[in-house]
């Protein structure tokens, strides 16, 4: 059993080519779960649009891009709304790594989760980030984490 948090970033490379896409679709492909923040859905909306702004997709393709990323959202992908919880952790995150707001609600959703996976004996999560900052926050933090970006 493989357990995977994508953030974004590494999200991302399910949809568009780019380094480390074939490794991460391959991942993706044999996960047994693949967990998120519901930030996961802004934000690659917004990566998409700025892709179509500066030409690397086109209008016909960032639809169909985003239909399937957004029926992926439904059916592959285990989204998690943030909570109380998660925003107080994230917070606290922020204090111990220089973090973005969204890129510590991400670590704090994923940490959370680990934490649910723990109490029920079940494999533990890894962490997919292609930013080599919030994957140190991540392995400060004592989650297993891998960059997309060093499987080109």
């Amino acid at each position: 059993m493989v357990n995977y948090y994508l953030d974004t970033s590494a999200m991302l490379k399910q949809y568009v080519d780019e380094p480390g896409s074939v490794w991460l679709r391959a991942q993706v492909s044999s996960a047994t779960s693949l967990v998120s923040s519901q930030l996961l859905v802004v934000e690659a909306v917004s990566a998409f649009n700025r892709r179509v702004r500066e030409g690397s997709l086109s209008p016909t393709e960032y639809q169909r891009v985003r239909d399937v990323f957004r029926e992926d959202c439904r059916t592959t992908y285990q989204i998690v709304p943030p909570t109380t919880a998660v925003v107080d952790l994230a917070c606290v995150l922020l204090e111990r790594h220089p973090l973005r707001g969204y890129d510590a609600m991400h670590l704090a959703t994923a940490l959370t989760v680990q934490q649910t996976l723990r109490r029920r004996d079940l494999p533990a999560l890894t962490f997919l980030c292609a930013d080599d900052r919030m994957n140190a926050a991540a392995a400060a933090e004592g989650l297993a984490v891998d960059n997309p970006n060093s499987h080109p």
